[in-house]
């Protein structure tokens, strides 16, 4: 099969968005305005919040949707399609509209992350992309967050290339781990395409290519005296490795001045070591000097270390961080919201199951986030209907949606719209920020929610209320498929 040097990503979708789509044009459904909403159920690893992230690429995704010629061919030999369809698909654009969720923000099951109003068959082709680049990089986002704030100030860097699954991954994955608050990646790619600081010293095949350890750690010292970092581990780290290091310290750095260098361990009982280590540093005056880890870290070790008073002062995070593989599935969906009929009239759409969790939210809708004006902190999202607003000069009572007995008032708050227009009418009208500007919001949002909240085992439960005009539209549209 001949393949295009670029891969058009168009046509990264699932058949039956095609199928769909030939059978939407053929009954008359090409132009009927639909309302789509992205939104996940669960948590993963049983966490309070996730963060969301993919944005950008969603946005180069969509200023590019096209059908090649032999995208067209292709789909021609299927024979499926209608040629009047294959037609339409080969002038095919997108014309909606887009709101998002912004990168970087904490958010709570079942409240849209993205919706796309926009006609039927634009809306569908673009469910499977939609759904890829915010699953895996909210995914990723979600599980550096958590790995970050175990680490407890201390850097975190992203070490997962290797073990990511395919290329994508680890770029991309390099990306939304940085939105989650790492400091910088080993992918150099990601540092060239995204500007995610990208750094590394030595493997042990450095300090095994020379006759003996010392020389290796003094060669390094030579060649990158500002830069320092020395394995340590790779035949003896007490006995050998870190007292070769603080030899190569003494006889290269000491004399240039230099007091900045790092020992890295990725081996053996990791709290011992680093504690008998720092020891043999300080003692040999090398109080600055710096000792990073990796290893099979997530965020469960790094507690334990420091719960061992591990002498830590870096995590090197790989392939727990970059396949999240305590968890490897975000689990968003894409589901129909609602339709607009010939008069612009908005009719509610509801998926009914059995398993409640499975219940969508009908209509199309706005999110806010509330806060606390004494506290700063954020107290409940409200989902209402995208008509309703909030008055923050009066107080709000918000009820559990599922149970309804349960009540609070809310008062002395400010409200802000987390959903945000991305698309108007097939062009983007929104101002992307840097990746650190990202990781900057994403910091000091969450550090707008409670500490139970943020508990990485049995977190205090978020509130996520909808209005009473939403639940009620939801709750006559359930009373009518029951």
């Amino acid at each position: 099969m001949k393949t295009e040097e670029k891969l058009n990503m168009t046509m990264l979708c699932d058949f039956y968005e095609l199928t769909m789509g030939n059978g939407y044009f053929k009954k008359g459904y090409k132009d009927r305005i639909t309302y789509f909403d992205v939104f996940f159920r669960r948590v993963p690893d049983g966490g309070g919040f996730a963060i969301v992230a993919g944005l950008e690429q969603l946005i180069d995704y969509i200023e590019n949707l096209h059908f090649s010629t032999a995208d067209i061919a292709y789909l021609r030999g299927r024979n499926l399609f209608c040629d009047e369809f294959l037609d339409y698909l080969a002038d095919f654009h997108f014309t909606g509209d887009i709101y998002a969720v912004p990168e970087g923000t904490p958010v709570f099951p079942r409240e849209p992350l993205v919706i796309v109003r926009a006609p039927t068959i634009e809306a569908q082709l673009i469910e499977t992309f939609t759904l890829l680049t915010i699953n895996h990089q909210s995914l990723i986002a979600t599980k550096a967050n958590r790995i970050t704030r175990a680490a407890r100030g201390r850097t975190v860097l992203e070490f997962g290339s290797r073990r990511a699954q395919g290329a994508d991954a680890a770029i991309i994955g390099a990306r939304a781990a940085y939105i989650g608050g790492v400091a910088g990646t080993a992918c150099t790619i990601s540092d060239q395409r995204y500007g995610v600081p990208a750094g590394g010293t030595m493997a042990h095949a450095w300090v095994q290519m020379f006759d003996s350890e010392y020389e290796a750690f003094k060669s390094y010292c030579e060649v990158y005296p500002t830069n320092a970092t020395l394995l340590v581990d790779t035949y003896n780290t007490l006995k050998s490795g870190v007292p070769n290091a603080i030899r190569a310290f003494n006889e290269v750095l000491r004399p240039l001045g230099i007091t900045k260098c790092g020992i890295r361990l990725d081996s053996g009982d990791m709290a011992y070591l680093t504690q008998k280590a720092r020891k043999m540093l300080d003692e040999a005056g090398w109080p600055e000097c710096k000792i990073s880890v990796s290893n099979s870290l997530d965020e469960y070790l790094i507690q334990d270390l420091f719960l061992q008073d591990a002498k830590i002062d870096m995590f090197g995070v790989g392939e727990r961080m970059i396949t999240a593989s305590s968890e490897p599935v975000f689990g968003g969906v894409y589901k129909l919201a609602a339709v607009e009929n010939q008069d612009g009239e908005i009719l509610p759409k509801i998926k009914v199951s059995e398993n409640v969790e499975k219940i969508t939210i009908p209509h199309f809708k706005k999110v806010y986030r509330l806060y606390g004006k004494d506290t700063g902190k954020a107290i409940v999202d409200y989902i209402t209907v995208h008509d309703e607003t909030v008055d923050e000069n009066h107080t709000l009572q918000i009820f559990d949606p599922r149970a309804t007995w349960k009540k609070k008032t809310v008062y002395n708050f400010t409200a802000r719209e987390l959903l945000v227009p991305v698309f108007r009418k097939g062009k983007c009208v929104y101002q992307k920020p840097t990746l650190p500007e990202i990781q900057a919001y994403c910091r000091q949002q969450v550090d707008t929610l409670w500490e139970e909240v943020k508990r990485f085992d049995n977190p205090h439960a978020y509130y996520v209320d909808l209005s009473q005009k939403l639940w009620e539209i939801q709750h006559d549209l359930l009373q009518k498929n029951n």
